[in-house]
């Protein structure tokens, strides 16, 4: 069943006066399946960073939709898009997006306080994440107090407590050493074996070799993608090095 379809997308930034116009996205067409793992990757500028925007519902296309469960978000008004992408998307970001005043706990809940939850059931909610994920001993402590590691796996519990459609994740290994690199792609893989639906944008080979599917953009369209089938990591690994030197190369992909 198709999670996600994006149709036709096409992103043209202005500058002020309408002088010079950069086309960030032309043409992009494809589609997730509930329960994909998905990775994105391409060079610095390729589009992905607005892609995922428009993904998030934080940017808007200059034409051509994305369906989430047939609902175009592209049309969502301005004033129901906050409360949308809260219900339907959960985010992971290579910064991790933790507020220092908040121990780990307050802002897992946040998204569930903005949605009126009440505690009783956002304690229901949390425990079986916080078991999942290994931070039941430093829920009560505050981001400046633990590591890196731990601060993305509260980003990812935050992410999970709403139980979101799809969850977007933006360089999640980007500021982790190599264990907390692993453990977190464990992790991923985890919740993907759950049923979790996850697009990811990545720089990391290693990270996008976890992927079910890699999709490639280059100069803001679809270059090639990638399913794993059968490969290992490793075999995965090595067709995703070999994809990215040809893009870098400007030849052309193979299958």
């Amino acid at each position: 069943m198709k999670l996600l379809e994006v149709n036709n997308l096409k992103k043209i930034y202005s500058s002020r006066f309408g002088g010079n116009q950069v086309q960030a996205l032309s043409n992009v067409t494809f589609s997730v399946e509930k329960g994909e793992y998905v990775a994105i990757m391409g060079e610095s500028g390729s589009g992905k960073t607005t892609l995922l925007n428009i993904l998030a519902s934080l940017d808007k296309p200059t034409s051509g939709e994305v369906l989430l469960q047939g609902k175009n978000i592209v049309a969502i008004k301005e004033s129901e898009i906050t409360a949308f992408r809260r219900e339907n998307l959960g985010f992971v970001f290579q910064d991790f997006n933790l507020l220092d005043t908040f121990s780990l706990k307050d802002n897992i809940f946040l998204p569930l306080v903005l949605s009126r939850k009440n505690y009783r059931e956002m304690e229901k909610r949390l425990k079986p994440i916080a078991e999942k994920l290994g931070i039941e001993q430093i829920l009560e402590k505050f981001p400046y107090e633990v590591s890196g590691g731990q601060k993305q796996r509260a980003a990812v519990a935050r992410a999970l407590i709403t139980d979101p459609q799809l969850i977007l994740a933006d360089e999640p290994t980007g500021a982790l050493d190599s264990k907390s690199t692993d453990h977190l792609l464990k992790l991923f893989s985890d919740i993907n074996n759950e049923g979790q639906t996850i697009f990811m944008v990545t720089h990391s080979t290693k990270a996008a070799s976890h992927a079910g599917r890699v999709l490639f953009i280059k100069d803001g369209e679809v270059f090639h993608q990638l399913y794993r089938g059968s490969m290992s990591k490793e075999e995965m690994f090595e067709k995703i090095s070999n994809t990215l030197t040809v893009i870098t190369t400007g030849g052309a992909a193979n299958e």
